[in-house]
């Protein structure tokens, strides 16, 4: 298991801002979770599960994600439950599992959920993928282009974790980066601010007349949009 303290500190942060009711939801769910570890797969599912699918209504939308992430670390969630849990579940449910991988998982196991997340165009999803973990674990080819599905998609490049370390001097971002650039130039779209700062990192020199802006971005309608 992974970053211990950040939990903590999660777990410090619920019981600081949840009411009452919520805390003592959270400490029931979080002891169903524990008595789970190391159990096999059960049929129906543990009863923790069932808790992680409300979290939402019990400890409200605002604090749902750091409720079931703890919820997911205390039952030492393994790739195969993750999995589960993340195909089961509604784009809340997934986003939360995705938040949970650089808790859970050391090696690259649990990239199809990060990769499931990025064919789609919910930005929640897209957003939850890019995070820490990704930044481990996706191959060069993979995590340029889940760069490129943030700019499309609007995601703002803030979320992509580790951004300054991976891109640095990276000429193949650049490249691809420009192309995109390029394409909007001349089809007459605005060009992402986000774009200027990674191509900077990736290729400081690269930066040309076609990517500069000439119009405060918009998110994109998603029309360019790879699978």
């Amino acid at each position: 298991m992974t970053d211990t303290p950040v939990i903590d500190d999660l777990r410090s942060h619920l019981e600081a801002t949840l009411d009452g009711a919520a805390r003592a939801w959270l400490d029931q769910a979080t002891a169903e979770a524990a008595a789970h570890r190391g159990r096999p797969e059960q049929s129906p599912p543990p009863v923790w599960e069932l808790r992680f699918v409300e979290a939402g209504r019990r400890c409200g939308q605002d604090h749902a994600d750091a409720a079931r992430v703890l919820l997911l670390h205390t039952a030492e969630a393994d790739p195969a439950t993750l999995t589960r849990v993340y195909e089961q579940g509604t784009a809340a449910e997934r986003r939360a599992v995705l938040q949970a991988l650089p808790h859970l998982v050391e090696g690259p196991g649990a990239l199809p959920l990060v990769e499931d997340a990025l064919r789609t165009n919910d930005t929640r999803l897209v957003a939850a993928a890019v995070g820490p973990y990704a930044a481990r674990h996706l191959a060069p080819h993979d995590w340029r282009h889940a760069v490129l599905k943030c700019l499309f998609t609007g995601v703002p490049l803030d979320a992509v974790a580790d951004l300054d370390r991976r891109a640095r001097a990276d000429a193949e971002l650049a490249r691809m980066l420009g192309d995109y650039a390029g394409e909007r130039t001349a089809a007459g779209r605005t060009v992402p601010s986000d774009l200027h700062r990674v191509l900077a990192l990736a290729a400081p020199t690269a930066l040309s007349a076609a990517a500069a802006p000439s119009a405060p971005a918009t998110p994109s309608t998603g029309e360019e949009l790879e699978s």
